[in-house]
């Protein structure tokens, strides 16, 4: 359990400094503390596990029409529901959005190449099931 523990960890830690670098890298992207930018990340994690699959299935037949890129306005969407959340956290407007969370993706996809493990999180989902990935 610890184990896991720790990747969810390193995994939080990864969106964190991909987020103070998108913020350093978009002006319209910005954190008033380390606090904004820390809680940020932790509720960019909780919407994009909760509310990004039920956008994601709401959403489906246009995101088929445009071959998958409305996932892309999905993923802005979810920083700018984080931004309206948290007290401190800014964005300037959807294209800074579109844009950072493309920034964000790929950024953090990166840096988890390079930590052991990949950076993935797998728990159980009961005691005694097959790891899931999350």
């Amino acid at each position: 359990m610890t184990h896991h523990l720790i990747q969810l960890l390193i995994h939080w830690g990864v969106i964190v400094f991909s987020l103070w670098v998108a913020s350093a890298l978009f002006q319209g992207l910005k954190f008033s503390n380390a606090q904004a930018l820390f809680v940020s990340a932790l509720l960019l994690g909780v919407a994009n596990a909760f509310v990004r699959p039920i956008l994601v299935f709401f959403t489906l037949p246009l995101t088929v029409l445009t071959l998958g890129l409305f996932l892309l306005v999905i993923n802005a969407l979810m920083i700018m529901l984080v931004s309206a959340v948290v007290h401190g956290f800014r964005v300037s407007g959807f294209w800074t959005a579109f844009f950072a969370s493309i920034f964000i993706s790929v950024f953090s996809f990166i840096v988890e190449k390079f930590i052991p493990g990949g950076g993935m999180v797998f728990v159980p989902i009961h005691p005694g099931a097959p790891m899931t990935m999350i």
